[in-house]
């Protein structure tokens, strides 16, 4: 690779929020590891946000373009901006499902940059957590031994009321990983009769009309509901809480990766692969019978 100073790294990263805080380990590697370099990602819009609060990129860039969506086809045509985009790179490092490299190879025929593919998720057939799955491509950097545990470095709000705040995440992308509706209006009812906590309330598209239904009729004055809000948005207020319960979701990550402490309602997927590597996190495992067959009783033990 050229000199530092001219290094161009583009990382290329689709999939879900979960699926970016998990690659967080990797542009903080990369970071590290060239800081006189320029690195830029790409990926949603939705995230690129946390990208760039992250403070290890320089800039950030739309997977979603209409410019970029003519490298995901056959023969093009190719935007000659979105062409020259890429051809600015010394070396990309793409997470992509690419099974039949048509993306790379479109990619290769208007760029010289070196590239790296990195799995899109870790292997199921394999024990190994995804964020070692996603720093596994930066060994042929050189990189090893980087630190797995996804941060985002927002200042920590110390005061009484952010302790007095708890966060709830009642939703996922798949219903198969959430806890019943039900249970969760119990344990609300639970904090808000037996402990002084405020009760913060987040969900995005994935929720619907869960959070108003979950609210109704308990303590307005207590309870904020946090909805369809930008992440940037919902990662400054949860760094505002001591405590956030939620399943195996992108909230409950970003929680993670803000330095708030989590309790992960676990059930439908593979904690060896997908839990929350920091050590302020913690697991609620279901029962054999399935989520639904989860006490509430069990998870309000684990919050007080």
């Amino acid at each position: 690779m050229p000199n530092a100073s001219d290094k161009r790294i583009l990382v290329i990263r689709g999939g879900a929020i979960g699926d970016f805080i998990l690659t967080l380990p990797a542009l903080r590697a990369l970071h590290e590891r060239f800081p006189d370099c320029h690195i830029e990602l790409m990926g949603y819009n939705r995230t690129n946000g946390l990208a760039s609060m992250s403070g290890v990129v320089q800039g950030t860039r739309s997977i979603e373009s209409r410019g970029v969506a003519g490298f995901f086809a056959r023969r093009g045509p190719f935007d000659p901006e979105t062409a020259a985009y890429f051809a600015s790179f010394t070396l990309i490092i793409s997470y992509l499902f690419d099974p039949d490299q048509l993306f790379q190879n479109n990619i290769a025929s208007v760029s010289k940059a070196q590239w790296i593919s990195g799995a899109h998720r870790p292997s199921e057939h394999e024990s190994i957590h995804a964020t070692a799955v996603f720093l596994r491509p930066l060994e042929r950097l050189a990189i090893f031994d980087a630190d797995p545990v996804p941060t985002l470095h927002l200042a920590r709000e110390s005061s009484s009321a952010s302790a007095n705040v708890w966060a709830f995440h009642p939703g996922s992308g798949s219903e198969t990983k959430n806890w019943p509706e039900a249970s969760w209006r119990q344990l609300l009812e639970r904090v808000i009769n037996q402990t002084d906590r405020k009760i913060l309330l987040v969900g995005g598209e994935a929720e619907g009309d869960r959070l108003e239904r979950l609210s109704f009729g308990l303590a307005g004055e207590r309870i904020e509901v946090l909805a369809r809000e930008p992440l940037t948005t919902v990662a400054r207020r949860l760094s505002k809480t001591s405590l956030l319960v939620g399943h195996d979701s992108g909230i409950t990550h970003l929680a993670s990766a803000v330095g708030t402490p989590v309790r992960a309602i676990w059930g439908g997927t593979r904690a060896d692969l997908w839990m929350p590597r920091h050590p302020l996190a913690r697991r609620i495992d279901a029962p054999r019978e399935g989520l639904s067959a989860l006490p509430v009783e069990v998870v309000w033990n684990h919050l007080t």
